[in-house]
């Protein structure tokens, strides 16, 4: 499935064909880059009989509302840059989803050709770096080549702020995908929704990309504390090392993490993000 927009989805057929498919029954699954069984119902028209097993299923949610980006993943990109302002916190919650899913991870820093605020937003970065996740630098205007090696053969979501050019970096990545956006909303006469949902373009040689749409909040209610905390992974091998089993990693004695922590193995940045998470998950709803 390539694209997924409310109850209607575009479909490419084994045999290359495009297809505009509706759910059986009342209730929409289905993500993009899921793999369905589909009926054809009538020319360029099909309804989906079942998705297939998954291997990850990348989300977000909110207490009572979970939204589906992308199924079928093996990474995800975050698109970030100093314009406009970088929001590291959701930048780490979308680390959390990741590593929830067993998906790889890295950064893109997108826009270096504006100089101050690159060099800004490389800094906010710098924790995420020093917990081990790569960092890509480019301007996708100007040339998205550094980007191409860490997308080969691999299913990709583009992930991210509005307004960090992961529209532009699929552009350039892709020559058609502007044409493939039109044909999307052609086929299911919905092109005011064509950044609100997400969309799969298939990578020469080999690979895909999803460009998923822009985000404010990444909220992470489906999982608990400790696979927030799993979604830290400097923190695993200090697992089993703090004085409490159950350390919060704050002001309690023999604290293996803010040990750590002082003697500059984990970024302080990293630990008050993973503060924050907790605290904004557990807090109560109204």
């Amino acid at each position: 499935m390539v694209a997924a927009y409310g109850r209607h989805y575009l479909v490419e057929a084994e045999d290359g064909e495009y297809l505009r498919c509706v759910p059986r029954g009342k209730q929409s699954l289905a993500a993009c880059g899921d793999r369905v069984q589909v009926t054809r119902t009538a020319p360029g028209e099909g309804v989906i009989e079942e998705i297939g097993p998954r291997t990850a299923v990348f989300l977000r949610a909110a207490p009572h509302r979970r939204k589906l980006i992308a199924a079928n993943l093996t990474q995800i990109a975050i698109v970030c840059a100093g314009e406009p302002s970088l929001a590291d916190d959701l930048v780490a919650r979308a680390l959390v989803a990741a590593e929830d899913q067993g998906l790889r991870a890295f950064l893109v820093l997108n826009k270096t050709d504006l100089v101050e605020a690159a060099t800004v937003a490389r800094a906010r970065l710098a924790p995420f770096a020093q917990a081990g996740y790569p960092v890509v630098e480019l301007s996708a205007r100007r040339d998205p080549a550094p980007l191409r090696r860490h997308l080969s053969g691999a299913v990709t979501a583009l992930v991210g702020q509005s307004g960090m050019g992961k529209s532009t970096i699929v552009n350039a990545l892709v020559p058609q995908a502007r044409a493939a956006t039109r044909e999307i909303s052609r086929f299911l006469d919905s092109g005011r929704h064509a950044t609100t949902a997400a969309r799969l373009y298939r990578l020469e040689p080999a690979g895909a990309i999803v460009d998923s749409p822009g985000v404010r909040e990444f909220g992470l209610a489906h999982l608990g504390r400790a696979a927030i905390e799993r979604g830290f992974p400097e923190l695993r091998p200090l697992g089993g090392e703090c004085r409490f089993t159950d350390c919060r990693h704050r002001a309690e004695p023999g604290c293996a993490v803010r040990a750590a922590v002082d003697r500059g193995r984990i970024h302080p940045r990293r630990i008050e993000l993973l503060h924050r998470i907790l605290d904004a998950e557990s807090a109560p709803r109204r």
